[in-house]
């Protein structure tokens, strides 16, 4: 796969056009922000009653409300949550817009599972950093960025190419590496990463862990820090010099221990539960099940967070961080 970088996208970013960003969380305010300092003209949409009115005017941003935000855009760029992008869509922002205007997301998920249907004449383009936005404006402000994917389901102007480059350019992403996708396929990979992996395999890991060593009679705080404080020098090492160059770099101990019992932990089992979570990823049921629960009012996502918070684990994170901002 060619990686994509900023020598491959000549002069600066989307002259003369508008983009109007809709919504201004954790990715459209950094999208927001990192567009108007790279010298792109931007309009923020968001909903008259939004508490994020006085946060964006107050970074410097011009607000409109949504339907005119949408008219003045040459790019509307879709930064608001999966789960009310139906209800939106349809009110606020199909109505109104242009025939030639392109519309841009940061994740697939709205067109791969057909939560919206974008009305003809109109690009329908991705642009995906690998990360949340407050890293994707921190790396900005630093001179750097994140790497991310790009792709173009409709390309109904014959510009949506160059015009997803541009914008990419434009948030940074092309200031490390960006690849070409399809909104499938990110939209799969992406939450099969963040199921199995990053927000749900390895906090489950570390609070198994956590609850090995204390259940054996271990102190809590010590067995804390070491199955969730050193993750996280453990992964910038990988992160740095890759899963062989961390492995050259701990202890023989830790070296030897991990590669004769690594398997055992994540052996058979876990794998197949990876499969069958990839497989609800493809055939929809996943959406279905977090669309349904959002329009009931996520009561199956309250109980979940209910849950974890009284987990001892929670306690033991309290107990260290008050030592901390003591210290």
């Amino acid at each position: 796969m060619n990686a994509i970088t900023e020598q491959d996208v000549q002069g600066e970013p989307l002259i003369g056009q508008t983009v109007a960003v809709i919504g201004f969380g954790s990715q459209g305010s950094a999208h927001a922000l990192n567009l108007r300092d790279s010298g792109v003209d931007v309009v923020v949409g968001l909903r008259s009653e939004s508490l994020s009115r006085s946060k964006a005017e107050l970074a410097g941003v011009r607000v409109l409300d949504i339907p005119d935000a949408v008219e003045v855009g040459d790019i509307v760029a879709l930064m608001i949550p999966d789960g009310c992008m139906s209800e939106v869509f349809s009110s606020a922002i199909s109505p109104f817009l242009r025939a030639g205007t392109a519309l841009l997301f940061a994740h697939g998920f709205a067109i791969r599972y057909g939560v919206i249907t974008p009305p003809p004449g109109v690009d329908v383009v991705m642009v995906a950093p690998m990360g949340p936005g407050m890293r994707l404006r921190e790396r900005f402000q630093k001179g750097t960025g994140l790497p991310g994917t790009f792709a173009i389901e409709r390309d109904a102007t014959g510009r949506a190419r160059q015009t997803v480059l541009e914008y990419a350019k434009a948030v940074g992403c092309t200031r490390v590496a960006l690849f070409e996708t399809t909104f499938e396929e990110e939209t799969e990979i992406d939450l099969f990463a963040e199921q199995a992996v990053l927000v749900g395999g390895v906090t489950e890991l570390i609070e198994a862990g956590y609850e090995t060593l204390v259940d054996a009679g271990y102190d809590a705080e010590l067995a804390y820090m070491e199955c969730l404080y050193e993750l996280d020098l453990t992964v910038n090492l990988i992160r740095r010099f890759g899963i062989s160059g961390m492995r050259d770099r701990v202890s023989k101990a830790a070296l030897y221990g991990g590669l004769t019992r690594g398997g055992r932990v994540v052996g058979a089992s876990v794998r197949e539960g990876m499969r069958a979570i990839l497989a609800e990823i493809r055939d929809g049921s996943f959406a279905e099940e977090f669309l349904k629960d959002g329009r009931a009012g996520d009561p199956e996502l309250r109980r979940c967070l209910k849950r974890e918070k009284e987990k001892p684990i929670e306690e033991t994170a309290g107990a260290l961080r008050k030592h901390a901002h003591e210290g």
